[in-house]
């Protein structure tokens, strides 16, 4: 027995531990586990400190206002004692209950107090919704606008875009279907697509969109919507597009924004001229090809004629220069010239195209004279309609993206 006792008990005792051992390890893992991460509604968050905006996921509108409800009778409470050996008191108590119970069914679908005191219902009838458009008119103006709203979450480190509608549509996109392209500059190259849910002059959308980015990056970031439209046969047209830098704005998130979309032609207004350029990557290949078309406007100092340098920049140096062939003495003239370069896919967030418009210069001694320089390149070295551009050749590979852009003076 002794024996016995000197042997199970250790045994036992050890048996214990293991498993003290065996739930301490298991609490711990628990504790390691990634708490659940804050869903993000896909319905557009409309700030509450603006005008009531109906969320078109939702349906009916949600308005800041006192709401009256009607309370139903409620049950008077009774003590034990005055029950007691009453008999019809005990009647006029059931007869209460099952009146209750009856006020309860009545107004099914209402806030309770442990399931059984009603606080009231509402008349829906007796609030009319006014129609969106009514509630989210557009400014005055005959421009294209876009509504959205912009919210920055520093718990989640997430940046929520709504987006809400378009005003003033051109009437020649009124029948056709209505896209928009967001991308969140620098780092985002894979734009977000939303499709309007009707057509007409002013589309509206429903749709919400996340982006995961740090407090410190997203100061310095642009928001970037290109407004598309599409016809039956999937050609596409530009309407035009909104560059909202978000530094000094996130402050303001509390309030729906409306902003004038950029065209082609309110945009490209340089002083010194225009240029329209084509861009294409390959990746199979690494080659990238720039196809400069024509100029407008240009300022000429002399009769020599104009040509086209192109510079492939990488980082501060110059990897490679060509030169087109010189066309005609004209402020409008056609070059329709076309570059490579070998430019490896790990180097497009490092390299740059600057193209400058020259006059040739009789004397070779002297530099030619320089009509108007552009950098084309991703954030490090371009902002606005430039960097828009690269980065629609980045996210598009082997196709032609053409834009025009507004030459800038030499600096």
């Amino acid at each position: 027995m002794l024996v016995f006792l000197a042997v199970g008990l250790p045994v036992t005792l050890l048996l214990l531990l293991l498993l003290a051992l065996m739930m301490m390890y298991y609490l711990w893992r628990r504790k390691r586990r990634r708490p659940y991460q804050e869903l993000v509604s896909t319905a557009p968050r409309v700030p509450a400190c603006t005008a009531p905006l109906i969320l078109v996921s939702q349906g009916p509108w949600t308005i800041n206002s006192e709401i009256p409800f009607t309370l139903p009778p409620r049950l008077t409470p009774r003590s034990h004692k005055d029950l007691k050996g009453e008999e019809d008191e005990d009647e006029e108590v059931e007869e209460l209950k099952i009146e209750g119970q009856r006020d309860i069914l009545a107004h099914r679908g209402s806030l309770s107090v442990r399931s059984w005191y009603p606080m009231g219902t509402l008349l829906a009838g007796l609030y009319p919704v006014p129609p969106l458009k009514e509630v989210v008119a557009p400014p005055p103006g005959m421009a294209t606008r876009l509504c959205f709203a912009v919210e920055y979450r520093h718990g989640g480190e997430q940046l929520v875009v709504s987006l809400l509608r378009l005003g003033n549509l051109p009437p020649r996109f009124h029948s056709n279907v209505t896209l928009v392209e967001l991308r969140l500059f620098p780092d985002d190259r894979r734009p977000r697509q939303a499709k309007a849910r009707g057509t007409g002059p002013d589309p509206e959308f429903s749709d919400c969109f996340v982006f995961q980015v740090s407090g410190v990056s997203v100061i310095h970031g642009t928001l970037s919507v290109c407004v598309l439209s599409v016809e039956q046969d999937g050609k596409r047209h530009a309407v035009g597009r909104v560059l909202f830098p978000l530094e000094g704005e996130l402050g303001q998130a509390g309030r729906v924004l409306w902003r004038d979309l950029e065209t082609e032609e309110d945009t490209q207004c340089s002083e010194v001229g225009d240029v329209q350029v084509s861009l294409s990557y390959s990746p199979s290949v690494q080659r990238l090809s720039v196809v400069v078309l024509r100029a407008r406007g240009l300022q000429l100092l002399t009769d020599a004629g104009v040509c086209v340098q192109t510079s492939l920049q990488i980082h501060t140096q110059v990897v490679k220069t060509k030169r087109s062939c010189v066309v005609s003495s004209d402020t409008n003239p056609y070059f329709n010239h076309r570059m490579t370069f070998k430019l490896r896919s790990q180097h497009l967030d490092e390299a740059c195209l600057r193209l400058e418009l020259l006059q040739p210069n009789t004397i070779r001694s002297e530099p030619p004279p320089l009509l108007g320089v552009l950098v084309l390149g991703p954030f490090m070295y371009a902002r606005g309609l430039q960097l828009q551009h690269w980065m629609d050749m980045v996210s598009a590979p082997q196709e032609l993206v053409e834009r025009w852009h507004g030459l800038g003076r030499a600096s």
